[in-house]
């Protein structure tokens, strides 16, 4: 028990006190986000809340070492996408990388059941591992979706006595807590992918050896994930449907949307906290109830969705008609 509450205490500090050090240093050469057409910002901002959070996980997870194969996976994520965040990659090597990664834990991690399972795990792997990249494009969503997915994560695995990896699951929502002291708006630090791209293959990890160990049912990391995973897939149909280059930056996800039509940073943020939250909740309420109970849950929680996306839809329109008119 105690583990369970030093360790996200100890990685929220060292993440914070690693940002606060970084921020006043006058040697460091810190990458910076450059705002351009497709932004939400309008000041360049460092991206250096990746390096802060991996830091505090590396110290963490020596009292926690759930999976020290995936987390190997998650740090070799972390040290290219610095990479990418400093001058940028080919997209080659960085979708090569998350897919060597996503095959590694599969192969060695998890035992799912058959080949078709584990290439289905695998590309699900990998696009969690994008998708949370994706999102990860306004003051606090990001820091604010790992402390929500991974406490979630956290409190059914302590439930079912798994206490590696609830303290390791702990642990990140920690880290992410002390980034996000800096990144709520306006922000004074972006996450980068040094940070998105290992949180979203961790949440996949995460979530994949939950349900093979039989801790939860399969839809709990998607519930637990809620916002990214509908924000994002339902993007990228729309996209593909619509024939758009889907490996281009754009400002089309519902949440680029509601800052767009006048929302803001700090609303969006706390509307998307609300949602995430309820979330999580539902993940953790629903995840060792009877199956009947569990699909009302998860019927009641889609709805939630529908009803959200239909809203920001109609937003939508009515700002696009307004901008044509003027």
């Amino acid at each position: 028990m105690i583990r369970a509450i030093v360790l996200p205490l100890a990685a929220f500090a060292i993440a914070a006190a690693t940002l606060h050090l970084m921020l006043r240093s006058r040697t460091l050469a810190l990458p910076l986000d450059q705002p351009n057409e497709r932004s939400l910002h309008a000041v360049p901002v460092p991206r250096i809340g990746g390096v802060a959070i991996m830091v505090a996980l590396a110290l963490a997870w020596a009292f926690a070492p759930w999976q020290p194969v995936g987390f190997a996976c998650a740090l070799g994520l972390a040290f290219v996408s610095w990479f990418d965040d400093r001058g940028g990659l080919p997209a080659r090597v960085r979708f090569g990388a998350h897919l060597l990664a996503a095959i590694a834990f599969v192969a060695v991690c998890v035992d799912v059941g058959g080949l078709a399972v584990a290439i289905v795990a695998t590309l699900g792997i990998v696009w969690m591992t994008n998708l949370y990249n994706f999102m990860d494009g306004s003051d606090g969503l990001a820091g604010g979706m790992a402390v929500a997915g991974f406490s979630a994560f956290a409190c059914i695995a302590w439930m079912q006595g798994d206490a590696t990896l609830a303290c390791a699951a702990f642990a990140i929502a920690g880290a992410a807590a002390g980034f996000l002291v800096f990144n709520l708006h306006p922000a004074r630090v972006f996450m980068g992918d040094a940070g998105s791209i290992p949180l979203g293959f961790l949440a996949a990890t995460m979530g994949l050896d939950g349900w093979a160990r039989g801790l939860w049912p399969f839809w709990v990391p998607l519930a637990a994930f809620g916002p990214f995973v509908v924000d994002a897939s339902v993007t990228l149909v729309r996209r593909i449907a619509r024939r758009e280059r889907i490996w281009q930056a754009h400002r089309t996800h519902y949440y680029q949307r509601l800052v767009q039509v006048g929302w803001g940073h700090r609303r969006t943020a706390r509307a998307e906290f609300a949602l995430m939250a309820t979330s999580a909740l539902v993940a953790v309420a629903g995840s060792s109830q009877p199956a009947a109970i569990q699909a009302v849950l998860v019927g009641a929680l889609v709805l939630v969705y529908v009803v959200a996306g239909m809203a920001i839809d109609r937003a939508w329109a009515r700002h696009a008609t307004a901008n044509a008119k003027a």
